[in-house]
């Protein structure tokens, strides 16, 4: 017997491939940050524009998300993630070789492509290959992954594209994509029954699902009202988090605080780890005390506090700053259990296509966030540059922010309201059973 004979060995190997590939997603999602002065300086971007760049990745990302989730449902994570990894991979090439604004923006886009089809297929592969009781755990664990992915697009990032230049370190990401694909197709299988190994215990056999069942959980999912508070949950989660650590939190220190973006990038380094930290031990203690809208929604309304510091008081202490991108970070693993509810509300065939209309709001929210900081922020812009990032007005920013912390309120309303309609169903029943409180 090999390592790939033996059915909890494969499973933890290819699915390590595929949280690989979701590794180098994150850092492209979150490059944008360290890159702006660059990216502003090379394409000669309004803030606006930047913000638009930004969020070419999402928009894609965002549109393909269901899309993705009937493919996961009917073809499994081999093909689809192996593909991905391939299209984020030229997609990457694309983008460092870029010489125009319109050029980055397709480039970028299509990384988004590739990229979009990447956490849908882990998470159809994770209800294929772990128990119930082990979902929340396992879809906080590849969140730690975005953490992991976030923290390498800080520090390190900026590091080496000083050293090497941000087109080929760029370019060397997307070789090491190429590589990452080329695992996954090899290792990753729809279940271990198809990779013709003996099956895992406690894990069902996942059924086929036929086009006209994945049409009618679709419509089942857009009368659920329930499922559009969760959207509306990990619209605000997702879509703030990769907001400031991807884009507009090391500005924000670069112009007010007049730091550099090395040491500014320490502060989403925080955030980065609140992240890699967050996701996997809030969805342990979700799986441990068996309940998810509870810790769900203390959660994001404790992760719109932090963020409320900045625009209450605008220009708080460093230390201030420090702990609030810490607390998001590691909140946003709140934000995720959201996935897990709708999950284990519907039938095993159709955990593809629901995880991907709730994750389709979150990167609506990615989308659409960004650019409104930017178009709010180009209302406030001074005509000065600090650092080489165009300087906007104190007051500018914690209007931004405060958009950001609105946002947050509204996704831990959308919680509360969870919790009130699902009040009749008991606290302590157990995970998977349908219950969620």
């Amino acid at each position: 017997m090999n390592v790939l004979s033996d059915s909890t060995t494969r499973r933890w190997l290819a699915w390590a491939a595929l949280a690989t590939v979701f590794l180098l997603v994150n850092l492209h999602r979150l490059s944008t940050a360290v890159l702006s002065e660059d990216l502003t300086t090379g394409f000669q971007t309004t803030a606006a524009q930047l913000g638009t760049l930004h969020a070419s990745f999402f928009l894609i990302y965002a549109a393909i998300q269901i899309p993705t989730g009937v493919l996961a449902d009917r073809f499994g994570p081999r093909y689809v993630g192996s593909i991905g990894g391939v299209l984020l991979s030229l997609g990457a090439i694309g983008f460092a070789l870029s010489s125009s604004y319109l050029a980055a923006f397709g480039s970028r886009a299509l990384i988004g492509l590739g990229s979009g089809v990447i956490f849908v297929s882990i998470l159809r592969f994770c209800a294929n290959w772990f128990r119930t009781d082990e979902f929340a755990t396992m879809t906080g664990l590849t969140g730690s992954i975005a953490g992991l992915g976030a923290i390498l697009a800080t520090t390190p990032l900026a590091v080496t594209v000083n050293l090497f230049g941000w087109r080929e370190t760029i370019a060397s990401l997307g070789i090491l994509g190429f590589v990452a694909a080329a695992a996954v197709f090899v290792l990753a299988r729809q279940s271990p029954s198809s990779a013709g190994l003996e099956p895992i215990e406690g894990v069902p056999e996942q059924p086929t699902v036929t086009l006209a069942e994945t049409w009618q959980y679709l419509r089942t999912l857009a009368r659920d009202l329930d499922q559009w508070l969760l959207s509306m949950v990990f619209f605000a989660g997702n879509g703030t988090i990769l907001t400031l650590l991807g884009l507009w939190g090391v500005p924000y220190l670069v112009v007010v605080y007049e730091m550099d973006v090395t040491t500014a990038s320490y502060f989403t380094l925080l955030g980065s780890i609140g992240t890699l930290l967050g996701p996997p031990l809030l969805g342990w203690f979700s799986d441990r005390i068996a309940r998810r809208l509870l810790p769900m929604t203390v959660g994001i309304g404790i992760f719109c506090l932090a963020l409320s510091t900045i625009p209450v008081f605008g220009r708080p202490p460093v230390a201030v700053i420090a702990v609030a991108y810490l607390c998001c970070g590691f909140l946003f693993g709140s934000a995720m259990l959201a996935l897990s509810v709708v999950k284990e509300r519907y039938p095993a065939g159709a955990s593809g296509v629901a995880t991907a209309t709730v994750n389709t709001a979150g990167f609506v929210g990615a989308t659409i966030l960004p650019t409104i900081m930017g178009v709010t922020l180009d209302t406030y812009q001074t005509g000065e540059t600090v650092e080489g990032t165009v300087a906007y007005t104190q007051f500018g920013y914690r209007l931004a922010f405060g958009l950001l912390s609105i946002v947050l309120l509204l996704g831990f309303l959308a919680g509360l309201w969870l919790l009130v309609r699902n009040r009749d169903v008991q606290s302590q029943s157990r995970v998977g059973t349908g219950s969620s409180s």
